[in-house]
């Protein structure tokens, strides 16, 4: 039995992994929820807070305070919350299974200073539908090369704070990468005003924030006379959050190193 710590289990993201958790039938176990420590759902348990059902796991705002009780914990909150969390899994030697979006390189580089430490699943986006669509990326960039515009779209609700979203900037990569770019080269955030023409090399991206939107993903490849679009829209957070149910499954006693969604469901 794998027994998983859930951080931020108040929030959208939280709540979802622990109704996730609780449901599945995998050999898994949520034994630990935290939440920061002046939240109003700190002592409360997190099934009545995710889903109206008392789960007998109440919340706790000190999650070294917990090292004895959890193998994995997975955290979708924020990055310095998540680096926090980072060197107290280091320090006890546990997993983690990370979704949080937005790190800047510096954040990135020491997640992946960690490798040597502990086993952790790493990944902007953890849905199977998202993942497979990596790979029809590669596919398509390859086939249409040189010869298309291509744009990259993203839409989530109102609350999200980075953008692009880290799932975009992912499906950025894996085009640039195919087509042998530097995505830090290419890359476009959003146009205004008069400019020079669309460069060929350019990868743009366009940003959406509205109402409650999970997550719209749509990257265009187009030349003149015919266009093909690639697109995963996620209805609902358990789509993400059963992803990291199973990558918390995965990487339980897996040698130390930062792996990806695609590794843990075998398209690498």
């Amino acid at each position: 039995m794998i027994r998983v710590a859930i951080a931020g289990a108040a929030g959208r993201m939280g709540r979802s992994l622990v109704e996730a958790v609780s449901r599945s039938n995998a050999a898994i176990q949520l034994t630990v929820a935290t939440v920061l420590a002046d939240d109003p759902c700190h002592n409360v348990d997190c099934g009545l807070i995710a889903m109206g059902t008392s789960n007998g796991v109440v919340t706790v705002g000190d999650l070294a305070s917990q090292v004895d009780e959890f193998d994995v914990l997975i955290d979708f909150t924020e990055p310095a919350s998540t680096i926090s969390h980072l060197e107290v899994c280091r320090k006890y030697r546990k997993a983690m299974v990370i979704g949080t979006t937005g790190m800047s390189e510096s954040e990135q580089q020491q997640l992946k200073s960690a490798e040597n430490g502990i086993p952790i699943v790493f990944a902007p986006n953890m849905s199977v539908g998202v993942n497979l669509c990596f790979d029809l990326l590669e596919q398509a960039a390859r086939v249409m090369g040189d010869e298309v515009d291509i744009e990259i779209t993203e839409a989530h609700h109102r609350y999200k704070k980075d953008a692009p979203s880290g799932t975009a900037l992912k499906m950025g990569e894996v085009v640039a990468e195919s087509l042998g770019r530097d995505l830090k080269e290419v890359a476009v955030y959003g146009r205004e005003g008069i400019g020079d023409e669309r460069k060929r090399t350019a990868i743009g991206f366009s940003t959406i924030r509205a109402g409650d939107i999970v997550g719209d993903h749509t990257v265009t490849f187009a030349s003149l006379g015919e266009r093909v679009e690639i697109t995963h829209r996620a209805s609902s957070r358990m789509t993400f959050a059963n992803g990291a149910v199973r990558a918390a499954l995965w990487v339980a006693g897996k040698p130390a190193a930062v792996y990806s969604m695609r590794e843990v469901l075998g398209l690498d």
